[in-house]
């Protein structure tokens, strides 16, 4: 029986930057996640140890810094620029991912007035992840987007068995956790292509009447690719973030809806992708 080799890549995982705009008064935050995998020749090291070709990952966080000190942009094209870098500078790499996470930060108010310094964190983390292997392949997403309808959910219809305890409902309350990746299948202006497929996604969960979080996931991808035409497919996972209506009979009350048990585990975890024919 032989024994080779499979897939590998090797890099730097979660190297945290921030990067303070002080050009104008008003300062602006860029605050990143930053993982590189590169992969290529690299079985020497595997096989015999033999680092030749191996950049050390600590050269790929200092990259990091270094490709920031002017400025960072859009995370798509940050991550262009550092996945490009490691392709067209070391000759044993053939392919490399850079992931990042960017959270966001909300200017505060102070007075009525924008303050110039002060920030507080914003709901949900954008992501972007990029390939170059002589060729870009760009997703964008968010994650942990926090969002709840209090009504206008049912859930009813559904088999049961010897095991079925739930009852069927005309009304819930249904919350989520968004996490969403698209891909692209043409570039774009990053910052608007993300604003608004996040405004599609958002509106489309608090329009929707849900028979199920199935149907409502299907509804926010479909919304998506009929009105963002640089999006190529997008991926949702959608966790049932329970809230369960207490009963309130055994203290001589009743619980017209009002009082719910929010609970974190376990949870029903809805996952699909929509895409293009042609995508």
């Amino acid at each position: 029986m032989g024994i080779v080799l499979g897939d590998n890549s090797y890099g730097k995982a979660e190297t945290r930057l921030v990067f303070v705009d002080r050009a104008a008064p008003q300062h602006r935050i860029v605050d990143f996640n930053v993982t590189t995998a590169l992969s290529g020749d690299l079985a020497a090291t595997h096989l015999t140890g033999d680092n030749t070709d191996v950049l050390p990952t600590d050269s790929q966080k200092n990259t990091v810094f270094a490709f920031a000190r002017d400025g960072v942009g859009e995370p798509e094209d940050f991550a262009a620029r550092l996945a490009r870098h490691f392709v067209e500078s070391q000759p044993a790499i053939r392919s490399a991912t850079v992931d990042i996470e960017s959270y966001g930060w909300d200017r505060m108010t102070v007075g009525g007035a924008p303050a110039h310094h002060s920030f507080v964190r914003a709901a949900g983390t954008r992501t972007a992840s990029v390939t170059y292997d002589g060729t870009l392949s760009v997703s964008s997403g968010i994650t942990d987007l926090v969002v709840l309808n209090t009504t206008g959910s049912e859930f009813w219809g559904y088999p049961k068995d010897p095991y079925t305890t739930l009852a069927e409902t005309k009304d819930r309350v249904l919350a989520t956790a968004v996490t969403a990746r698209w891909r692209h299948r043409a570039g774009s202006d990053w910052a608007v292509s993300h604003a608004e497929t996040l405004r599609l996604l958002l509106e489309t969960f608090a329009e929707v009447h849900s028979l199920s979080l199935q149907q409502t996931l299907y509804a926010m991808g479909r919304r998506v690719l009929e009105e963002r035409e640089e999006v190529a497919e997008i991926r949702l996972e959608l966790p049932n973030k329970h809230h369960i209506p207490v009963d309130l009979s055994p203290f001589g009350l009743d619980n017209p809806g009002v009082v719910f048990h929010a609970t974190d585990r376990p949870y029903g975890l809805i996952q699909a992708t929509v895409t293009r024919d042609d995508a």
